[in-house]
């Protein structure tokens, strides 16, 4: 890592050591934002940063994310979790509080496509990603050679139509409960119900922005042929719902005739290189609520 890198890192790191992220989601209804505030106030919190949003104010959901630093909070922490309960059950809130501190441990899946990887490791390396990679996992060797000089384990665990099930059991036993999120980039491979359930919320996947017009073999052939004028890149939560979990971000850029098929594929990988690092940035900083299908980002 760089000399600024380094700097730029501890700096953070001595910000971030009593600060504090809450997210909560509510039915909305009055005194929510006082109560929360009041509350952190005799805590002796200093809130840096509040958004919020709400669905509907007449019998809508309520949705906000606070930042707010508290000395000593690593001491205090668990008792602060007790007595926001108090509340937390006043008002209906499913909630969460986290520490800044406490970096997202993260494992990237990938296949043989880099781009979505390298974009990541390459933000990671920077300090521009607040997350620990903790692993690679891909079903081919091809990306051993380029991870292993980040200094991040790499696993390959192949898997064909056969042996799926077992693959995704040696996942799971690699995996395990030590990551806070795994991100499929450029994963080509479907993903059980069973491994979805296990983490929930918690797998970001990314794909070109034709679906559902050009599903199945050669996406960019056929919007070549349609000659569309628009391509894009989807991040998303991965459900059983094969890419039609929420939507976390996405972004566009105009095409044209003179673009032939290798052009249009040269810009979706820049487009999914961009949205899934954006992604996954606001998922380790906590900016993401999900509710039912859809998120509430605060960027």
């Amino acid at each position: 890592m760089e000399q600024g890198s380094t700097i730029n890192s501890l700096r953070r790191e001595s910000v971030m050591v009593n600060r504090a992220r809450m997210l909560i989601s509510c039915p909305d209804q009055p005194g929510i934002v006082a109560a929360v505030s009041q509350f952190l106030f005799e805590y002796g919190a200093n809130i840096v940063q509040s958004d919020q949003y709400t669905m509907d104010p007449e019998g809508g959901m309520f949705f906000i994310r606070i930042e707010f630093d508290l000395t000593e909070l690593g001491r205090r922490v668990d008792q602060l979790r007790k007595d926001f309960s108090v509340v937390a059950d006043k008002f209906s809130m499913d909630w969460s509080l986290s520490l800044a501190s406490q970096k997202k441990r993260i494992a990237i899946f990938v296949s043989k496509e880099d781009h979505a990887l390298l974009e990541l490791l390459w933000h990671w390396r920077a300090g521009d990603l607040n997350a620990d990679i903790a692993m690679v996992i891909s079903n081919h060797p091809d990306m051993q050679s380029l991870v292993e000089p980040f200094g991040i384990p790499y696993y390959h665990i192949p898997v064909t139509a056969d042996t799926k099930a077992e693959a995704e059991r040696r996942q799971l036993e690699v995996v395990g409960d030590n990551v806070d999120a795994i991100v499929l980039a450029r994963y080509m491979q479907i993903v059980s119900p069973s491994f979805i359930k296990h983490y929930a919320n918690r797998i970001i996947n990314i794909h070109h922005s034709f679906l559902p017009a050009f599903v199945g073999g050669k996406p960019y052939a056929q919007a070549h042929n349609r000659g569309v004028k628009i391509i894009g890149a989807t991040a998303h939560y991965v459900t059983d719902e094969l890419d039609g979990g929420p939507i976390i971000e996405q972004d566009v850029q105009r095409v044209s005739h003179r673009d032939n098929v290798e052009d249009l594929k040269r810009i979706g990988r820049h487009i999914e290189r961009i949205v899934l690092a954006r992604a996954v940035a606001w998922h380790v900083e906590d900016r993401i609520i999900v509710h039912n299908n859809k998120t509430v980002v605060f960027n």
